[in-house]
């Protein structure tokens, strides 16, 4: 910041530089002091101006002239009551009316000075510096005025007339109080000057069009972003009606307070853009108006670009088709499927044994499919309580319900947008959470818990299940309806006792996944030995048998006494277990296992040959898990 002082006396100029010489002012910026008088201090100021000074200080007629022809605040140095008695005193004997030379009007009342010194004191106010000499003439002689006091303007003009002129000098405290009034006023216009360039930045440099009227209709802001939506500049139209350039009524009525369409969605020179418009107040008085106009298309891109965002925060499908083992025949043609669902959008309903890697088969179908760069949000719907699956689904406006988040929050539909959902355990779903998941299969929208309007959203919905869904179908425990439109494609993931020949290379992956482990590989006879074993827990209870044998075997290679051993302790039964062991001591869990195996596990068979309904068979399947 900067202040220049203009003195057009020496006087001035000797106060202006004891002051800056104390020290005290505190004041960060530069001061500079300049010799002037009238035209020629008023050239210092305009060069002092174009150099950057943010405030100019000056006294009388000099003052006066700078402050009509520069932009920047000019600070007058007063005139004290002592500055006019330190002027009498040097005058030396006075007689008759004393008038004093102003070039501004001030309350100074000197009338009041000269009735206490006893002297007449006449105020002149000169209207124009450059014709001092005649106004103080005409106004002297109309007044009777024989002694004046006045500025050094004053001076060098009136003393060739012969006349009686006292300099009025500026004492050191008049030149601190105009240099701390300038500093403080510096001070105010750098902020202001901030403000205004920190909001002008903001429009200018907005992606959203904005334009602004005052109350009498003329256009005050037409923003880059709106030059080029209505291509225009904003040099032809700032300061014109806006009614001349464009067509808005809405900005208009909305000076008026009428009630007008302040959103609303237009075409542009073939374009298609949201406008919200929004009244300028001032207390209670309408001022001016604003709108704020916005691109449809780059609204998209940038609501893509959010959901893009949300994908590394987690949402992302990380198992790829080349990942799933498919050294059996059966997975060879599920990976065929798989490339064919994934250039479908048609839901996909995934069935198999807890364990079979449905999960990874639905995130290598996302990742073959065009929604590969949306989210993959993925969600077990036996894992959260009714109330609690539903808002984790649809989401929750502020004030649903007790404890809900301030602003609301976004459900995984929500989340989803341009992806997948994958909902797992589907046959867990409660019956009121199915009849809302069957509205957005069937209408593409969601409606967040406590709202009154509809989301449209583009989702892709996989599903799997470990259950006879056409046995929950048929006992009403799940809805007809969303089943036939889940199962629109089916895929069945087989069990891993089925495709036994994928287990070396399951094995194999598992190892790789910690390559600073001591163990370094796994016997062909230990591979043999898992292969022939059941894997009720499928990939699951495989992965985990070889984690903890990494853990506790000696190694460097995994043997089969090793995995024998770590079987037989964590409880697990053996093919050779099962195939012989027969007679009235068969336990319950024995002989399911047994039927289930001579039966080549399909489960209607074998609840025929146990006398026993098959979701009878389900469910004590599903007990013997559980322990």
């Amino acid at each position: 910041m900067k202040i220049t002082i203009i003195a057009p006396m020496d006087n001035i100029m000797d106060a202006a530089r004891e002051v800056l010489a104390q020290n005290d002012l505190h004041w960060p910026g530069e001061i500079e002091v300049l010799p002037g008088l009238l035209e020629a201090g008023l050239e210092q100021a305009c060069q002092a101006v174009n150099r950057g000074t943010d405030v100019i200080i000056s006294r009388g007629g000099t003052a006066t002239l700078i402050t009509k022809h520069v932009d920047v605040p000019v600070v007058e140095i007063q005139v004290t009551a002592f500055d006019i008695l330190r002027a009498l005193k040097s005058m030396g004997h006075v007689s008759g009316t004393v008038g004093v030379i102003f070039m501004r009007r001030f309350l100074f009342e000197c009338e009041k000075l000269g009735d206490l010194l006893g002297i007449p004191i006449q105020e002149i106010f000169i209207d124009n510096e450059l014709r001092i000499e005649e106004e103080v003439l005409e106004k002297a002689g109309r007044q009777g005025i024989g002694t004046l006091l006045g500025d050094a303007s004053a001076v060098k003009l009136l003393t060739p007339r012969g006349l009686k002129v006292g300099l009025i000098e500026s004492s050191v405290e008049s030149v601190r109080k105009a240099v701390i009034e300038a500093g403080n006023l510096a001070d105010v216009r750098r902020r202001e000057r901030e403000k205004a360039e920190l909001f002008r930045t903001i429009i200018d440099t907005s992606a959203d069009g904005i334009i602004a009227i005052d109350k009498n209709e003329q256009i005050t802001i037409f923003n880059p972003a709106i030059e080029r939506i209505y291509q225009l500049s904003g040099s032809e139209v700032i300061g014109r009606k806006i009614g001349d350039m464009i067509s808005d009524d809405g900005l208009r009525g909305c000076l008026t307070g009428d009630t007008v369409e302040r959103e609303s969605v237009r075409r542009v020179n073939n374009r298609v853009f949201a406008i919200r418009r929004i009244p300028i107040k001032l207390g209670e008085d309408i001022v001016g108006a604003i709108a704020n106009v916005q691109d449809v298309t780059q609204l998209q891109n940038f609501e893509q670009l959010v959901r893009q965002k949300l994908n590394k925060k987690g949402l992302v499908a990380k198992v790829h088709l080349e990942q799933l083992s498919a050294a059996s025949a059966q997975m060879k043609v599920i990976k065929e499927r798989v490339r064919q669902y994934a250039a479908n959008d048609a839901t996909v309903l995934i069935t198999g044994e807890s364990g079979t890697g449905k999960e990874w088969v639905a995130q290598s179908i996302h990742n073959l499919s065009l929604r590969q760069k949306g989210p993959f949000v993925a969600i077990n719907c036996a894992a959260l309580p009714e109330s609690l699956l539903e808002s984790e689904l649809f989401g929750y406006e502020e004030g649903a319900f007790t404890g809900a988040k301030k602003g609301g929050k976004s459900g995984l539909f929500e989340l989803a947008h341009n992806g997948t959902i994958f909902l797992d355990e589907i046959g867990d779903m409660p019956l009121s959470v199915q009849a809302r998941l069957l509205r957005v299969l069937q209408e593409k929208e969601v409606m967040r818990l406590g709202a009154d309007s509809v989301i449209p959203v583009n989702v892709r919905i996989l599903a799997a299940t470990n259950q006879d869904m056409m046995h929950l179908v048929d006992e009403r425990k799940f809805r007809a309806d969303l089943y036939y439109r889940l199962d629109v494609l089916r895929l069945h993931i087989p069990p891993l006792r089925e495709r036994v020949e994928d287990i070396p290379e399951l094995v194999s992956r598992f190892l790789e996944k910690s390559p600073h482990s001591h163990i370094v590989g796994i016997t062909s006879e230990a591979v043999k030995f898992l292969q022939k074993q059941f894997w009720r827990g499928n990939i699951r209870e495989l992965e985990n048998v070889i984690e903890r044998i990494k853990l506790l075997a000696p190694g460097p290679f995994i043997e089969e006494r090793m995995v024998r051993e770590e079987l037989s302790a964590s409880g697990h039964i053996f093919h050779d277990d099962i195939a012989g062991h027969t007679g009235p001591d068969m336990t319950e869990r024995h002989k399911l296992e047994q039927i289930l195996f001579e039966e080549k596990y399909n489960y209607t068979q074998a609840a025929k040959r146990l006398g026993i309904s098959r979701t009878t068979l389900w469910r004590k399947l599903r007990q013997r898990q559980k322990t």
